[in-house]
Parts: structure tokens; sequence; C-alpha cells
């Protein structure tokens, strides 16, 4: 690990003074579940280390009119046992105790796992999040990539989103907010989340010199959810497709619905097909299986994860079972 300097601001207006207005000369530590290990690998080598953990303003959760409010230093395991977030977002909370290990949840924060970096081993290993070889070549297409992306993958990222719990927070329509010393901004999360086309770019939008703050879950009236992840073990591991559902119905017809799936595109990727093969109809076994079909039905795998498309579409069927009351 290289050396750096290490400051330890106690408010959000200092914490941003300190950021550069340029990637790679600062970085942000929470609970530096994911930060750490980048460094330690010289993937990032940053000048100074702004740790967060002393900003107050950004721990806690509460509720009010407009829903609730989680403070992006929350840590994962206080989020899951929240008495109001399983009661009124039980989805999130069944998704948040398949993160990782019980140790790495008592220490991940919220803001983190939403901005953690991929875990394309490509990446991970210096080659970047677009990797090329020397002549300009792509690496990942010809290469080893059977965790890499089926969806959104025309382009050169082909990388998948690393946050399992972006998906549930997304249909669930969550809203982030983020600093900077410029002002505010408050965004869907959904459109946090982006398809970097250079490597001069990030998969997040946000700035160098802005910090996620909050998240706010609107308030989900008449909403049945569910979470459904596929791993390669239930030990700790990473999971190969997740899919995350919310349904609004009336009786057992379904008058809208979000499905969103997770690991399986460089974004949390939303499916307007399966929703719409979902919409104004009965949640049934027979409508699940159409709606998963359309949800994979515009993948377009790689030489090494085909695999990974019959697995999408299961676990979009199962979390919609699930969300509907059947048996996933």
């Amino acid at each position: 690990m290289r050396a750096f300097e290490y400051v330890s601001p106690n408010s959000k207006a200092q914490a941003m003074s300190l950021l550069a207005t340029a990637w790679g000369k600062t970085e942000i530590i929470a609970g530096g579940t994911d930060l750490l290990a980048l460094m330690k690998d010289d993937v990032v080598s940053p000048r100074r280390l702004i740790n967060l953990k002393e900003v107050k303003d950004l721990h806690g959760i509460s509720s009010g009119s407009n829903g609730m409010r989680i403070g992006a230093l929350t840590t994962l395991d206080e989020i899951a046992s929240n008495a109001e977030i399983k009661e009124n977002f039980p989805a999130f909370a069944d998704a948040l105790m398949e993160v990782a290990s019980p140790q790495i949840r008592n220490q991940a924060t919220l803001g983190g796992n939403l901005c953690q970096r991929p875990r394309c081993w490509y990446f991970r290993n210096g080659f970047g999040l677009l990797p090329k070889d020397e002549t300009g070549k792509d690496l990942v297409e010809p290469g080893e990539n059977r965790y890499h992306a089926i969806l959104g993958n025309s382009g050169r990222a082909k990388f998948v989103s690393p946050s399992t719990i972006a998906p549930i927070l997304i249909a669930y329509g969550a809203r982030v907010r983020v600093e900077s010393p410029k002002g505010k901004r408050d965004l869907p999360l959904e459109k946090f989340f982006l398809t970097p086309k250079s490597e001069a770019e990030r998969e997040h939008d946000l700035r160098p010199n802005e910090i996620v703050t909050e998240l706010v879950l609107p308030l989900a009236t008449n909403v049945r959810a569910a979470h459904y992840e596929i791993r390669q073990k239930e030990a700790f591991d990473w999971p190969l497709a997740v899919a995350a559902v919310a349904l609004t119905t009336n009786g057992s017809s379904v008058t809208s619905a979000r499905v969103v799936l997770g690991h399986v595109a460089p974004v949390p990727w939303r499916s307007p097909a399966a929703e719409q093969a979902l919409t104004g109809q009965q949640a049934n076994r027979s409508t699940a299986e159409n709606a998963a079909q359309a949800a994979v039905a515009a993948a377009t795998p790689l030489s090494g994860n085909a695999y990974k498309v019959q697995l999408a579409r299961v676990a979009v069927k199962r979390a919609i079972m699930k969300a509907a009351g059947g048996v996933a």
C-alpha cells in the first residue's frame, strides 16, 4: 500500500472541502470493506484518504411523511435490524441479510455498498474498467468472462454492477442524495448507476468532490415486493443473478410493476418488458413465467456465461411468485 494523507473531518462541509476535483487524488473511506482492498491491490492509490465516520448527520434512520430516510454511513446490520424497515420494507431487510457475512454487515455502510467498485477480475488486477490489451483489443469478450454481463454489454463495459441491495431499492423507488460544495442533488437511485464509455468515466453519477449523504425510501402503500438471488453456494459468495420485484396490486391483479435484475449488467437492470408482461395480469405462475422470459429476451451472453440467462430467468420468476405470495 502506498503512503497517503489521512484526515477525519467532523462535518459534511469540511469533508467536501477536502475532496479533489479530479478522480484519483482523494478517496472517501466509510466502512472500508471495499476501498482498503483496492488500495492494497494498488488499483487505486489516493494521496489523501478522507474518513467520514465522525460526520454524525450521515448516520441514522428516520421516518416522515415522505417515507424513510437512511444516512449513508448507517451500517447494513443497523438497517437490517431496524423494526420500521422490517415492517415497511421487508424485502429490503431480506436482501440485506443476504449481503456478505455478519462481520462485513457490521462494518459496511449503505453508501459504501452503493458506491462499491466492480468485482471484475480484470479491473481488480489493474486492467481498468474497460480492459484491453496492449494493442487496444478487448480482453473480456475473448477471455475469462463467466461472471460478466449478459445484458447491456454491447459496449466496452462488460462488468456487472456489484451491489446486491441496489435492485430491491430501485424496485421500491428509492432516491439518493449527493452533496458537493455547490449544493445538493436528488435523483432516482436507478439513475445513479451509469455505464462508462471510457476509462475517464466512472460507473456512478458521482463527481470527484461529491458525497452520497442519504437514501430515501418512499412509502410503499399496497406494494408487494420480493428479492431473490442465486449463488453458487449458500455461504458467503457473490450472486450469479439477482431479481427484485415490487408489485402494486388490486386484489390478485397487478396494476403496476417494477422488475430489476442484478449481477447481469453494468448497472442494475430494470426490465420494462417484464413489467409490461405483468401489468394488468393476474399474479400467478403462468404470468411469472411470461414476465421472466421477457426479462431475458434481449440477453446477449458472452462466450462463457450463457448459463446466466437461465439463472436470471429463474430468479425473476421466483421473485415474482414470492412477491405474489406464492411458492418461490
